[in-house]
């Protein structure tokens, strides 16, 4: 073979190679777009289908705190305050401004366009201020769910009358309101202030959200501190032998296992066997920090792992203890690191919803916790429990609440990176 030959060879094999990394690239390329363009059309659908939430309809009403209606029972107490029937305040307001209504059907689907939580909201007024009663005053009062999607324009009034939620007579009466600019759509503070409701225009996140930080608290007091003194106990002081590796093994098993099996754990021993208040976050937070609990084991021992031995080796050598060079050197340089893992294990466990499930924290729970011991639900779970919901305004708040979550998501994982950019020492 001669030397031409052989160097031709040569350039059609590395001519080969060159196109086979062209190829190779390719498909990485590829792979990053598609996973791109799949996450971009999730996060638009949910933006699409969601930002209606943040707005809300409500109707102004000339509101009349007729002390006949209020103290219908005849006594001026706060009980009677308490238990008065405001929705009757609202829908005189509302026949008011369309006197022609005289038929009883026709008054039972005007009454329909206002919301089952007016009440509600003219009752909180009246408790905070009970001097109101003989007064009139103008405010704004939710709609019914129905009309909240027909002002938002999604309502299909081209089907048959029988088809649609909103019969023509009541689609009339609210083109009059919102001619007279009586209906507008305004920013949905409800849905940042109020717990769950069955009424969709009523629900709100903040229940969620409240459980959500006390049963991420709990998580945090039991996991972070355990998990910690395990990962030194185990990387700085064990000795290696039998038992440790079965440990060592066995943390890493943890760490892969399905989250709902950490569920049915927490059903048989802390509600079962303890009898700890089932659906409440102290229990829903025990049960996340033993979910959590491998994670934070292997990035603290990792943590650790990566401070260099001459660090401990240099303060044992000026007289330091073994205990004191790990506690006052090794684990201040390793803490950054293990911070970081401590937020993304609760990061994790702020998106978990089965093991929750299993401890019934799928309950309605309309007030908001004051504490870990009352009954709560978690962000995941709200959303779960809307998105089984059969009304149609539901839909827009489930979206709303994924954007919520992946919000408090985003923040929690930005700042473990921004923790560990600014902290982290490279040696």
């Amino acid at each position: 073979m001669t030397d031409r030959q052989s160097l031709n060879i040569e350039q059609k094999v590395l001519q080969k190679r060159h196109r086979a990394e062209r190829r190779f690239r390719l498909y990485g390329v590829t792979a990053i777009t598609l996973a791109l363009a799949m996450l971009a059309s999730i996060f638009v659908s949910l933006v699409v289908t969601g930002h209606s939430a943040f707005r809300q309809a409500e109707i102004e009403l000339l509101i009349t705190f007729d002390a006949d209606v209020i103290y219908a029972d005849g006594g001026r107490t706060e009980q009677a305050l308490y238990g008065a029937d405001y929705q009757k305040l609202a829908r005189m307001a509302l026949r008011k401004l369309f006197p022609d209504v005289s038929k009883r059907a026709d008054k039972k689907r005007l009454n329909k366009l206002l919301s089952p939580g007016a009440g509600f909201v003219l009752r909180d007024l009246v408790l905070n201020d009970p001097g109101l009663v003989g007064q009139s005053r103008r405010l704004s009062l939710p709609v019914s769910d129905n009309v909240d999607l027909y002002v938002k324009g999604q309502i299909d009034t081209t089907l048959p009358e029988g088809q649609r939620q909103l019969n023509d007579r009541q689609i009339g009466w609210i083109d009059s309101l919102v001619s007279k600019d009586l209906i507008k759509l305004r920013f949905n503070t409800r849905f940042f202030t109020n717990g769950d409701s069955r009424e969709p225009e009523m629900a709100g996140i903040m229940g969620a959200v409240k459980g959500t930080f006390y049963t991420l608290m709990v998580c945090f007091l039991l996991a972070f501190p355990v998990g910690v003194l395990s990962s030194i106990y185990l990387e700085e002081f064990a000795p290696r032998n039998r038992l440790t590796d079965f440990i060592e093994i066995n943390i890493n098993n943890l760490a892969a296992v399905p989250s709902i099996v950490f569920g049915l754990l927490g059903l048989a021993v802390f509600l079962n066997f303890m009898g700890l208040p089932r659906s409440a976050p102290l229990v829903g937070g025990m049960v996340l920090a033993l979910m959590t609990l491998p994670t934070i084991i292997i990035a603290a021992r990792s943590a650790l792992k990566s401070v260099p031995p001459s660090i401990a080796q240099a303060a044992l050598g000026l007289g330091a203890t073994r205990m004191q060079a790990v506690f006052h050197h090794v684990l201040p340089l390793a803490m950054p690191g293990i911070m970081t893992g401590a937020i993304i294990g609760l990061a994790q466990a702020l998106g978990e919803s089965a093991p929750l499930l299993m401890i019934g924290m799928v309950a309605f729970v309309v007030d908001i916790p004051g504490s870990v011991v009352d009954p709560a639900t978690t962000l995941p779970v709200q959303i779960f429990i809307w998105a089984d919901s059969p009304e149609r305004a539901f839909l827009a708040k489930t979206a709303a609440g994924i954007l919520v979550l992946l919000a408090f998501l985003i923040v929690m994982n930005l700042s473990a990176v921004i923790l560990r950019k600014k902290f982290e020492r490279r040696w």
